[in-house]
C-alpha cells in the first residue's frame, strides 16, 4: 500500500495497561505522519465472518470504557494528535489485519515475555505479524505494567530485498524518539549521509552488543527492534529462542516493516 493512501495509524485497544502503552508510544507515528490515530476495539466472535454482527450492550460498555481509558491516556500526553475511535466485532486479529488496509501502521500492546507454550506472540500479535498489509508494531510493556524505557533501536544491514526499506524505518524511528540506531552491520555510509542528525552505533554482524562504550543512555538493551518480511515470516509460529543478530529479538517491542 502506498503510504499516501493510509488514513490512519491503528492501535489495537482491549482494556490492558500494555495497550495503553501502545497508544502512546504510537502519538509520534500519529505525528510525524500528519495522521489521526486510531483505538480500535474489537469484541471478539467465534467465527470471523461475523464482523457485523451486533454487540451487547454490556460488551459495548466494557469497550467504551477501555477506549475512553486509552483516549485520556494519550489526551495527557499533551501532543496535538487527532484521535479517532472504533467498536468492531469478529476475529480480532482478522479484524486488524482488515484495518491494515488502509492503514499507515498497526500497534499492539504486550506484557508476554519469555516462551510460552504457543510461543512469544499471541494468537492476535502473531496473525498480525504474518498477514498485515503494512508494518506492525509490537510494543512491550513491563510485567508490572510500567512503559518500557528507552534504549537502542536495533536493525541488521543484509542483502534481502526490502533491507533498504527496513533501515529507512529504522532511521525514520531513531529521528521519531531521538534514539540511537544500532545498525548491525558494515554497509552503513549511505544511510550515515542521509540521516546526519541521528546517532549511529557500528557493530559488526556476529557481535550484537557486544564491544559498545559504557556510561551512555543509549548503550543499554533494544528498545526496537526494526525488521523485515523474511523475520515477520519466521516470528508468527516462533516458540524456542533463535540464533538473530539483534542481541534480545524477538523478546522486546518489535517494529515490522512491510509495503
Amino acid at each position: 500500500m502506498n503510504q499516501l493512501d493510509a488514513k490512519s495509524v491503528v492501535v489495537g485497544v482491549n482494556g490492558s495497561q500494555a495497550a495503553v502503552n501502545a497508544a502512546k508510544w504510537a502519538i509520534e507515528e500519529a505525528l510525524t505522519r500528519q495522521l489521526p490515530l486510531r483505538l480500535v476495539y474489537v469484541v471478539p466472535r467465534g467465527d470471523a465472518q461475523t464482523g457485523s454482527a451486533p454487540v451487547s450492550e454490556w460488551e459495548f460498555e466494557r469497550a467504551e470504557m477501555a477506549l475512553s481509558q486509552t483516549v485520556c491516556a494519550v489526551q495527557s500526553a499533551g501532543k496535538p494528535v487527532e484521535v479517532e475511535t472504533a467498536i468492531l466485532s469478529g476475529d480480532p486479529g482478522q479484524a486488524l489485519i482488515n484495518e491494515s488496509l488502509a492503514t499507515a501502521l498497526v500497534c499492539l500492546g504486550t506484557s508476554r515475555r519469555g516462551w510460552a507454550s504457543d510461543g512469544l506472540l499471541g494468537p492476535t500479535a502473531a496473525a498480525l505479524v504474518a498477514n498485515a498489509q503494512c508494518p506492525v508494531a509490537i510494543i512491550r510493556t513491563n510485567p508490572d505494567g510500567a512503559p518500557t524505557e528507552l534504549g537502542v533501536i536495533a536493525v541488521v544491514l543484509n542483502d534481502d530485498p526490502d533491507n533498504d526499506e527496513v533501515v529507512h524505518q529504522a532511521m525514520e524511528e531513531g529521528r521519531r524518539r531521538h534514539a540511537t540506531v544500532r545498525q548491525i552491520d558494515r554497509r552503513l555510509n549511505s544511510w550515515v549521509r542521509r540521516y546526519p542528525d541521528v546517532q549511529v552505533q557500528t557493530v559488526a554482524a556476529g557481535t550484537g552488543g557486544a564491544g559498545m562504550k559504557t556510561g551512555h543512555r543509549h548503550s543499554g538493551a533494544i528498545d526496537l527492534a526494526v525488521v523485515g518480511s523474511a523475520d515477520a515470516d519466521e516470528i508468527a509460529g516462533l516458540a524456542t529462542p533463535n540464533c538473530h543478530p539483534i542481541v534480545g529479538y524477538p523478546d522486546c517491542s518489535v517494529l515490522v516493516v512491510r509495503h
